[in-house]
């Protein structure tokens, strides 16, 4: 092709050479010159004209003398300035082309006749449509052709029924790629006979799936996929497309709308079991369970093509987006489990709503995190399935942007919004995205604009907030039927046909009705087990028969297990209370943590207090120091990467740690690089990574989460900059960390890591608000501890490891007391110690003079020590209890017959409706004689969990010390 670049005075010469070659054979030139030329007209005479004498060269760029050559001149002046401005609306259409595009099958979204989409704009009128020009830089058509063909093709492209966004995508080889794909399609058979007819049929399930739920369910919330059942022929598309390009496994995320439907027609569920789900048939007395459409599944597939794929739909709660970063943290698992660097063979694909899209904030942060080192996934489709309506509230009520997908414009990728009911055009962008997220490793969007047959739920009524877009919609013919008319009326397909397909759709359907209705008198616990299992800890999962349209079933067994089974059943089976030996040979320990931190590696310029610092670690662990808290946390990562496990810490600031003491990567002062010793334990060590996050905390918190479901061999640990900021990953903690296994028998062996303890620094860096998880706590769900001592830290992530048991761990984790002199060990206590629940009295007293024992939590000990020996009191025990929960009730009531008559207090920093003392009351006064029942030490309830006065803080700090000794 020929750039238009050349029309310039620079490239006089060159052109011409052209021009005089043209003059005497017109052929010998290439037909775009030929057509340019002869629209020029010809300097005198035209073709084969020889040319007398002359002083000058005479061209149509540098025309003298001759009047005619004065004209031709001019004429030639003509055809390259309008050139220049046909690249113009060339541009133009590749930028603006979507706002004129057709993608609203209600055809309510206006679309915008943009000036610099007009001819006037650019100075053109009517009378130039029929002028030819070339067509360089636009692929998939003649070098040149008429300007009116040309915007045809371009309308065609870029404002037909898709419409993209992809000119701010920086990288130009992207961009042009994306820019061929798209032009090359106008023409192009997207869907060959057999695919057409498929669609056609998955377009059938879908849509007699919903009838059928609907005739037997009337009034029932299922979320229904009427008026967006193209997402079927869709995912199936997707599924296809993913096989061809190496994809083994696609990890799905979605909220209600239409799962059930991607359940029974792109996962193959069987129908009888989700007809059973609708019976109640499986309610399970030990565990919550939850509602149907929030339920995990996972089977394998084989594609049309015959490519064997494994499908993984993750649970999810009502909380809309609140699985995304789940779904990518369990993604990135799966991926280093099986060496898949180049993020290939696994792939997300999540399905959004378009109001939650455009609304929740974890959509953005996720979209952030997409291309950092320590949390991307090569690339995750999102398929916005646009109901352009979110409950009640229209779109112009629920974003700022033209499009629900407008955050995603922020990473430069493609965005292709398509209309629904042309599943040629979804099917196109489909191929484009699955191949766009293969090539170059980024994230892809696909807005699929539709609409929603029924209101929010099946029981709700639309048109009390929408009457004119529902009378639009219940006069609507199906989008089977739009499709189905669409190819009888193209020839692709007969009547006869489409209503074969339809009935052969119908039978099955019927059919799984009838197998269901059989079952509901069956013994049903095996059953429930497999389906609670389809997407859990030991991934069982059913199959539904091969059928002569769905293929994806065949070869496959009933019952299937997954490589995660046989990971799982070494976790699985203990206890939250179970304990294990956590002690490390000492030898080997103390050469571990020389080698941590000895000297640098050769020609490794460290910061000098770097190297200080690494000379008093190695006085401790000679034992010329006490060991402080950063020897235990590194001593624990260290024999646990020893011993083959995993280890991935993530937050804000974690390589250094916010309070300085981790440093577990080291930084060189002249040039950047980086060093991070525990990756240099031994040559057969686990992976150990730190990373420091974004900063967000659901997105992480949620991603640390799902990585931890598929790597119950790792030690996943999340950690806050300070505890007071995990509040805002909440609604990660709550609908899945703490109740993932009571709703889905999903485990996970997740640690938080709460900087807690009131220092005078304000409201917002004292609490980790340790209530809100102790409030969380019942039936052996997580474990809450507010440690104290390095030791005791080791052993306890040591614990957590060596346990066959995985529950999530949240430790309120130390300030100050990281460097307090009390909190100190030795080795010995690493080596040879154990886990203390609790930690009893560490001074002598006379047990029988004791008159008051003291439990407390925390930081909070170390003043009261500190206090109490300074005034010489000897009648007042102070027991700390490091593990909350499960609370160690026959650890301190043994500790309490040591004191028989004492009174017994508890004793908090934190104000009295917050910190520990709620459960700990209600805990003891439950199991504990009246007499042992504790009184309370502490500051007044509050609505701000501290002061922000240092003052303040100083006289409260006072008072709760003085009143546990009162």
């Amino acid at each position: 092709m020929t750039p238009e670049s050349l029309l310039t005075g620079e490239n006089a010469a060159f052109i011409d050479g052209l021009y005089q070659a043209w003059i005497s054979d017109p052929s010998s030139v290439d037909a775009v010159w030929q057509d340019l030329f002869t629209e020029a007209g010809p300097a005198q005479g035209g073709p084969g004209h020889a040319e007398g004498p002359s002083f000058r060269p005479r061209t149509i760029f540098n025309p003298v003398g001759a009047v005619a050559a004065a004209g031709a001149g001019q004429m030639g002046k003509e055809a390259a300035d309008r050139q220049v401005k046909v690249s113009q609306i060339i541009n133009a259409y590749r930028v603006r082309g979507h706002i004129q595009a057709h993608i609203d099958p209600l055809g309510r979204r206006e679309t915008l006749d943009h000036p610099e989409l007009s001819l006037e704009y650019y100075g053109l009128s009517e009378a130039d449509l029929d002028r030819s020009v070339l067509t360089s830089p636009v692929c998939g058509v003649p070098k040149s052709m008429k300007l009116r063909h040309l915007i045809e093709h371009l309308r065609e492209t870029y404002a037909n029924t898709i419409a993209a966004e992809f000119m701010n995508i920086d990288e130009q080889d992207q961009k042009l790629w994306v820019i061929e794909q798209l032009e090359t399609l106008p023409g192009t058979e997207v869907l060959d006979h057999d695919e057409e007819r498929r669609v056609l049929r998955k377009l059938s399930d879908a849509e007699n799936f919903e009838r059928t739920l609907h005739t037997r369910f009337p009034g029932t919330k299922r979320f229904s996929l009427e008026g967006a059942e193209t997402l079927i022929p869709l995912m199936d598309l997707l599924c296809e497309h993913s096989g061809i390009n190496g994809v083994e496994e696609i990890l799905i995320g979605m909220a209600h709308r239409g799962r059930l439907n991607t359940l029974a027609n792109t996962l193959e569920k069987p129908v009888r079991i989700i007809i059973d789900e609708f019976n109640d048939a499986y309610a399970d007395e030990d565990h919550s369970g939850d509602v149907k459409y929030h339920l995990g599944y996972s089977s394998d597939v084989v594609t049309l093509r015959g490519h064997k794929l494994h499908l993984n739909l993750a649970f999810n709660p009502s909380h809309l987006e609140a699985v995304d970063p789940v779904l990518l943290g369990r993604a990135r698992a799966k991926q280093e489990r099986i060496g898949d660097t180049e993020r290939k063979r696994i792939m997300p694909v999540m399905l959004h709503g378009d109001a939650a899209f455009a609304g929740q904030g974890v959509v953005a942060e996720i979209l952030q995190m997409s291309e950092l080192d320590g949390y991307a996934v090569g690339g995750t489709i999102h398929v916005v399935v646009n109901n352009q309506i979110g409950f009640t509230t229209q779109p112009d009520e629920a974003r700022s942007t033209a499009y629900a997908s407008g955050m995603a414009r922020m990473l430069g990728v493609p965005i292709f919004h398509v209309n629904g009911e042309d599943p040629r055009g979804v099917a196109a962008v489909v191929r484009i995205a699955v191949e766009w997220r293969q090539r170059f490793g980024r994230d892809v969007v696909i807005d699929m604009y539709t609409y929603r047959k029924y209101g929010h739920n099946e029981g709700d009524e639309p048109s009390f907030t929408q009457p004119l877009m529902y009378e639009q919609i219940r006069s609507r013919p199906t989008p089977r039927e739009v499709y189905a008319a669409r190819l009888i009326k193209i020839g692709h397909l007969s009547e006869e046909e489409s209503e074969a397909i339809k009935a052969e759709s119908q039978s099955e359907m019927e059919e799984a009705t009838r197998e269901g209705e059989q079952a509901q008198g069956e013994e049903h616990s095996e059953v429930s087990l497999t389906q609670k299992s389809a997407e859990d800890d030991l991934d069982l999962f059913a199959k539904k028969e091969d059928s002569a349209m769905n293929t994806a079933s065949a070869g496959i067994k009933e019952e299937a297990e997954s490589p995660m089974k046989g990971l799982w059943l070494h976790y699985s089976g203990g206890s939250i209370h179970d304990e294990v030996d956590t002690t490390y040979d000492r030898d080997e320990l103390v050469t571990i943590l020389d080698a941590l931190n000895g000297p640098l590696p050769k020609g490794f310029t460290g910061h000098a207090k770097i190297k200080r610092l690494l000379k008093q670690r190695r006085e401790m662990i000679a034992g010329e120091r006490p060991i402080d808290w950063s020897i235990g946390e590194q001593a624990a990562y260290a024999t646990l990467v020893k011993g083959g496990f995993g280890v991935r810490v993530s937050g804000q600031d974690s390589g250094r740690g916010t309070f300085s003491h981790r440093h577990a990567v080291i930084t060189d002062i002249k040039n950047g690089n980086e060093y991070v010793p525990l990756q240099h334990v031994s040559t057969d060590q686990g992976t150990f990574q730190v990373i420091n996050s974004l900063l967000s905390e659901e997105a992480v918190l949620g991603f640390e989460f799902g990585y931890s479901v598929d790597a119950p061999d790792w030690l996943v640990v999340w950690e806050a900059q300070f505890g007071d900021f995990a509040n805002g990953a909440q609604v990660q903690f709550d609908q899945f960390i703490s109740s993932s296994e009571q709703k889905w028998l999903r485990c996970s062996g997740l640690v938080q890591l709460l900087p807690h303890g009131y220092e005078g620094q304000g409201p917002e860096h004292s609490s980790g608000r340790v209530e809100r998880y102790l409030q969380a706590c019942a039936e052996d769900n997580i474990q809450v501890a507010n440690i104290t001592m390095p030791a005791n830290f080791f052993h306890l992530i040591r614990r957590q490891m060596l346990r066959r048991v995985r529950k999530p761990l949240v430790v309120m984790a130390p300030k100050s007391g990281l460097r307090h002199p009390m909190a100190v060990n030795t080795i010995d206590d690493l080596a040879s110690g154990a886990f203390q629940h609790i930690i009893p009295e560490v001074d002598e007293l006379d047990d029988a003079k004791v008159r008051r024992v003291v439990l407390c939590s925390g930081k909070v000990f170390f003043e009261l020590i500190e206090a109490r020996r300074e005034r010489e009191i000897t009648d007042i025990a102070l027991i700390r209890v490091e593990m909350l929960y499960p609370f160690p009730e026959a650890a301190i009531q043994a500790e309490l017959a040591r004191y028989p008559g004492a009174q017994v207090v508890w004793a908090q920093e934190e104000p009295k409706n917050m910190g520990a003392w709620q459960h700990v009351f209600c805990t003891m006064a439950d199991t504990f004689d009246q007499a042992h029942w504790p009184r309370y030490a502490g500051r007044p309830a509050s609505a701000s969990p501290a002061t922000g006065s240092s003052s303040k803080h100083k006289a409260e700090q006072a008072k709760v010390v003085a009143d546990a000794f009162a």
